[in-house]
């Protein structure tokens, strides 16, 4: 069995690791340091042979490692580990970038999951497109977190995007918001469905919508219009324009925009 200069053996020194790797304390970013940290250290007393040293001391780190980030509710990612080893700054355990998605390292892109920021699959491949585009030279548009859409697939469901009333307020200030609600109890397919819920629209004031929200059995199918309206930020009586079918849903958005416009037709 290997033994150390000082001649205490390997068992010893393995159990010494295991104790100290079991005891990281802090949020995900302070684990992966600490883990990247000890296991260099306790690597250089472990072992005489550099390649089994390496080669055990990373399974050790991995193991422990994902142990004590699954007791405070956060998936180990096995990229993070080269990430911090290239120097890339970690925000929260999570990989740091510009609103480009360029890290610490100049030309150095991340995206999905690893990246601070909402866990969402559409974001993930969203930021693919941006980081393609970005390297080819095309000068892709930044889509800010806000601006991603979002649903909750329960019951009912829950869509929403852009600012909420509290967010826009905070952003342009008490006095330059305004909303609008519309309650699913106005809709035709909705009492089909027999749902309840609401529509709330959230708009500068005098300027464009800048938040969309909805809550109703089926509404997460209404987030792709939601979602256009924001990100091209559509002025409520722009929107009130467009011809929604019936009996629809998406009625609702059109009756919502309609009221926030000035002219309510139902409710």
């Amino acid at each position: 069995m290997p033994r150390t200069k000082g001649g205490v053996s390997h068992g010893r020194k393995r159990k010494r690791v295991l104790k100290e790797a079991s005891g990281f304390t802090g949020g995900p970013g302070t684990i992966y340091r600490a883990a990247l940290e000890f296991t260099l250290k306790a690597g250089k007393y472990a072992y005489r042979d550099r390649r089994q040293k390496k080669r055990h001391f990373r399974t050790l780190w991995i193991t422990r490692l994902n142990a004590a980030l699954k007791q405070r509710g956060v998936a180990y990612n096995r990229f993070i580990p080269a990430a911090i080893e290239a120097g890339v700054t970690l925000n929260r355990g999570f990989v740091n970038t510009n609103e480009r998605l360029e890290t610490s390292l100049p030309g150095v892109y991340a995206v999905g999951d690893i990246v601070f920021g909402l866990q969402l699959a559409h974001r993930s491949f969203q930021q693919g497109i941006f980081v393609a585009e970005e390297i080819a030279g095309l000068n892709p548009v930044v889509v800010e977190d806000v601006n991603i859409p979002k649903v909750t697939f329960c019951d009912p469901e829950i869509a929403t995007v852009g600012y909420t009333e509290k967010g826009a307020k905070a952003k342009f200030g008490d006095d330059q918001v305004q909303t609008q609600e519309f309650n699913l109890a106005g809709n035709g397919k909705s009492s089909i469905l027999g749902t309840s819920g609401i529509v709330k629209v959230v708009r500068q004031k005098d300027g464009p919508v800048v938040g969309v929200h909805m809550i109703g059995a089926r509404m997460g199918e209404q987030i792709g219009e939601a979602q256009l309206i924001v990100n091209w930020e559509a002025y409520p009586e722009d929107v009130a324009q467009f011809i929604h079918a019936h009996p629809t849903q998406n009625e609702t958005l059109g009756e919502a925009h309609l009221a926030l416009a000035g002219k309510p037709l139902h409710g």
